[in-house]
């Protein structure tokens, strides 16, 4: 199973392992899962999140084993907790991203709207000091492709892992 295989890879990478706040994601329309690798990241006892829609915007919820859910207004679960315990995005160490495809140079596609990028956009100033983000696309080896066009919006990926390579980005941000 390539969700396995992603997460072995990636539990031991220095980027995971150094990592305090892990954000996932609840995969549909056939993403790759992370399951896998939240439960190595509670096991290491990591804080582990997952985004909630905020706006146009997202936050990042705290997420725990069995921790009740609701569906936002996509149908995709989101931690049932109150705002007050949400994340910034820029206050996490590493976002396990989803994506339809990505490119040799860490452009990342999403499904269309945008939420990643507008709310990582931080990442884009080369001035910002302090605390960065690393994300990193979780994939299948099917959805790399050769070139996808870069919008001057376009949050790049610090890596990406499929089942069968790990690559990091050396023009990506975090």
């Amino acid at each position: 199973m390539a969700a396995l295989v992603v997460a072995h890879r990636l539990m031991e990478a220095v980027e995971f392992l150094e990592a305090s706040t892990v954000a996932g994601y609840w995969a549909c329309r056939g993403e790759l899962n992370p399951a896998p690798l939240l439960e190595h990241a509670w096991a290491m006892d990591k804080a582990v999140y997952l985004p909630v829609l905020a706006g146009d915007a997202l936050q990042f919820a705290p997420y725990r084993p069995n921790a009740p859910l609701r569906r936002n207004r996509f149908q995709i679960p989101e931690p049932e907790v109150s705002p007050a315990e949400w994340l910034p995005p820029s206050a996490l160490d590493l976002v396990l991203t989803p994506l339809v495809a990505f490119d040799l140079t860490g452009t990342r596609l999403g499904m269309g709207g945008g939420f990643y990028d507008r709310s990582f956009a931080f990442l884009r100033d080369p001035a910002r000091s302090g605390h960065r983000p690393r994300l990193i696309g979780l994939a299948y080896e099917f959805q790399r492709v050769e070139v996808l066009i870069r919008q001057p919006w376009d949050i790049p990926l610090y890596a990406a892992v499929t089942e069968k390579t790990w690559r990091v980005f050396a023009e990506s941000p975090g």
